[in-house]
């Protein structure tokens, strides 16, 4: 590594030559090409990415098992693998579903045909339901690069190679178990950025928002006289919004508060 990081250097220090310049064409080539960073993936499956965290389980998806097959929907709310779609194609209508969030960790699935998606007592997956009950809520697992669901029983979703059928009937995940959670939706950068006014410790927090709605008819900024511990407590059970609006509504300065 030592050695191609003094070519670097040489090569900046000779202005003139061929050499340098086509090194630096090569090396321009290079980082626009990682620049890109496409995801093959997602491309072979017609834009739908692999889901990686419960937080991707919602909106349109679909569920993969084997190479570009899916979980597809039938009209007796029943439900069976799909056909193979070819490379760069995604999943047909009949194999989208909706997910929901349903609990920690949960989430519920509707089909096309505005049914929930829900396991017998004796393990098959079947979508009859109108409502999320106990039934209805799954759970996804993502462990050393594989994903597996969870039904409600404790028992795993999978295709039953006799019939083709989807079952929820293993307690444990194997090969028949693992499967690719798909979404269409527009990926999150999970970078939240806070407000002006929130920037800060939560005194400094308090004192923006009163500057941003109190009166200054006299020129003198009146805070609550309770503590910061409050505010900390509020922020904790998430209600510090409300807090604060109680605050300052007993201050009776406020412009939205009375």
């Amino acid at each position: 590594m030592g050695d191609e990081y003094a070519a670097v250097k040489r090569g900046k220090l000779i202005l003139k030559g061929d050499k340098p310049k086509a090194k630096k064409r090569k090396h321009k080539k290079k980082d626009k090409s990682n620049e890109l960073n496409v995801d093959e993936d997602c491309v072979k499956h017609g834009g739908w990415w692999r889901a990686g965290k419960i937080e991707d389980v919602t909106g349109s998806i679909s569920i993969e098992f084997g190479k570009n097959t899916y979980v597809s929907a039938l009209d007796n709310g029943l439900f069976t693998i799909g056909a193979p779609h070819d490379e760069g194609d995604g999943p047909s209508p009949e194999e989208i579903f909706t997910a929901f969030p349903a609990g920690e960790n949960k989430f519920a699935l509707k089909s096309g045909y505005g049914k929930y998606l829900g396991v017998s007592k004796d393990g098959v997956v079947i979508g009859r339901s109108d409502a999320v009950g106990p039934m209805e809520q799954w759970e996804p697992v993502f462990q050393d690069g594989q994903t597996a669901i969870l039904s409600s029983l404790n028992k795993f979703m999978s295709v039953n190679p006799e019939d083709d059928s989807v079952v929820a009937s293993s307690l444990t995940a194997g090969e028949r178990e693992f499967c690719i959670i798909r979404s269409n939706k527009s990926r999150e950068t999970g970078k939240v950025v806070l407000p002006d006014e929130e920037q800060g410790d939560l005194a400094e927090v308090e004192v923006n928002y009163v500057k941003k709605f109190q009166k200054f008819q006299d020129k003198k900024l009146r805070l609550n006289d309770g503590g910061v511990s409050e505010l900390k407590k509020a922020k904790i059970e998430g209600n510090l919004h409300e807090t604060l609006l109680d605050r300052r509504s007993k201050m009776k300065a406020d412009r939205y508060c009375k």
